[in-house]
């Protein structure tokens, strides 16, 4: 589909709102209309010395919807939003489909209800999203419940608090949705990578210590994400956990978290090291219980080890385990989806994630165009079971945010039972306190008084470039000196 975007520089927001409806679709994006006999989505803006026009027009499959608006320049406090309400019902009309988001397009909506409910009181808040935004009345009450729960945790994090956060880009394969920086062990390039990886990483923790020590920094949470962390042999974990404890003072830390998403990277010697450590929150991540799904999206475990090794981690005493699910899985259906989600709940995990499958460009699902068993009708009925489900078990949503490419607008939410709430989720995800970030891809957020602003500091991506450019990297992260200089005068 072409879409013209006339007198504006809106095509960023266009082509989201466009994605609500059409995520399949591969579009043209152009600044000059010329006779257009196709599909096309078409939106311009106007400006005379005290008025604005708005213009929204939708050709689909030979039928033809436009809407115009017009505004006095003293009444227009935000351009992009008139334009896009404008576009919003001929999408919605024209397509029979009504996004239980509505128009709202960002990766945090809990925290934009939060802030508004900060303002104008809960009221106020729940009428923004549902009249400004169209956000269906069920959406709209877990943004509630969760800005709710946020709430709880964000008030008890000081204001010279942090937390850490330690990248491992590798994994035993990579799974056909993924799009991280991750490298697949199992190629003789990757493996080859690790030992310096690990090597430059323990240098990057130690100057980061001191860094967190310089600037009176108190750490709050670790989390070890990224890829997969149990990739490293517990060898390699244990010099990495003693370095940590080495380079930071974790008498203050309430939360200790390393992802063992992929159960065929788990064993007893790995987990007691963990263990050894004072890791207090682990993720054993099934995605699904299918093992026809796990074939699918290329992992080479099955449902039963996930089992086992859930059932090794309760055995040596982990007291919090997380299991993510994904809705909308290629070849899953609603009834293997609801098996996965009462496995969940009857194994007992402490925090179940239930993501929604985003359709990332990088990801062989979507290169190799995989995606015809995806519809955003299933993922809404594969969510609306899990709301339910959970709810009746006794979890609560805590955190949620969404992602770009995410089908049908749809979210990604942590449930927890009561006193489980994973602290660095929330407070990374809402940016409500300082990340100190180490690893490939990793990204450092430094946030200044009242948060006025946030300022981040992106480590090289790729593993071998984080190893052969790492003197840059140092010399990039001296800026967390100078930062606190700035807001501490």
């Amino acid at each position: 589909m072409n879409i013209y975007c006339i007198n504006h520089n809106y095509l960023y927001e266009t082509e989201k709102l466009l994605f609500l409806f059409m995520p399949f679709e591969k579009n043209t994006c152009l600044k000059d209309f010329a006779e257009d006999n196709g599909d096309y989505f078409y939106t311009e803006i106007t400006k005379t010395e005290d008025k604005i026009y708005f213009k929204a027009e939708l050709s689909l499959k030979g039928e033809k919807q436009s809407s115009e608006r017009e505004k006095t320049i003293a009444d227009c406090t935000d351009e992009e939003y008139d334009l896009l309400s404008l576009a919003y019902p001929l999408l919605k009309n024209m397509c029979g489909y009504a996004p239980k988001w509505g128009m709202l397009t960002g990766v945090r909506p809990s925290k934009l209800l939060l802030n508004k409910m900060e303002e104008k009181g809960e009221e106020y808040a729940v009428d923004y999203f549902l009249n400004r935004f169209f956000v269906d009345e069920k959406k709209t009450a877990l943004a509630l419940s969760v800005a709710k729960a946020e709430r709880e945790i964000i008030k008890n994090s000081p204001e010279n608090s942090f937390s850490l956060y330690i990248s491992i880009p590798f994994c035993p394969t990579r799974c056909s949705y993924c799009s991280f920086v991750s490298h697949s062990i199992g190629t003789d390039s990757a493996k080859r990578l690790v030992p310096d990886y690990v090597d430059k990483l323990c240098e990057e923790i130690a100057f980061t210590g001191r860094k967190a020590m310089e600037n009176g920094l108190v750490l709050t949470t670790v989390y070890w994400g990224g890829g997969t962390p149990t990739t490293l042999t517990h060898e390699q974990l244990d010099r990495v956990l003693s370095v940590i404890e080495e380079s930071f003072d974790l008498s203050s830390c309430r939360e200790y978290t390393v992802e063992a998403g992929r159960p065929d990277t788990i064993t007893k010697e790995k987990l007691q090291t963990l263990k050894n450590h004072g890791v207090n929150r682990i993720s054993i991540n099934p995605q699904t219980f299918n093992d026809g799904v796990l074939r699918e999206i290329g992992r080479q475990h099955t449902s039963e080890l996930t089992i086992e090794k859930y059932l090794l981690a309760r055995e040596m005493g982990f007291s919090v385990i997380n299991m993510d699910l994904i809705a909308g899985l290629p070849t899953d259906t609603m009834e293997s989806f609801e098996q996965s989600v009462n496995k969940a709940i009857s194994l007992g995990a402490d925090n179940i994630t239930v993501h929604t499958l985003a359709l990332k460009r990088s990801s062989t699902l979507v290169t190799e165009d995989e995606t015809d068993s995806v519809t955003s009708k299933n993922i809404e009925a594969m969510l609306d079971y899990s709301v339910e489900a959970l709810t009746n078990a006794g979890y609560h949503p805590y955190y949620m945010y969404r992602q770009s490419k995410a089908l049908g607008n749809f979210e990604n939410v942590g449930w927890c039972k009561n006193g489980k709430e994973c602290e660095y989720n929330i407070l990374m995800m809402e940016e409500y306190q300082h990340i100190l970030s180490v690893g490939a891809g990793s990204v450092t957020k430094l946030l200044s008084p009242n948060i006025e602003k946030i300022e981040r500091i992106f480590n090289y991506k790729f593993p071998f470039e984080y190893i052969s450019r790492f003197e840059e990297l140092l010399s990039k992260k001296e800026r967390i000196t100078e930062f606190f200089k700035e807001y501490n005068k």
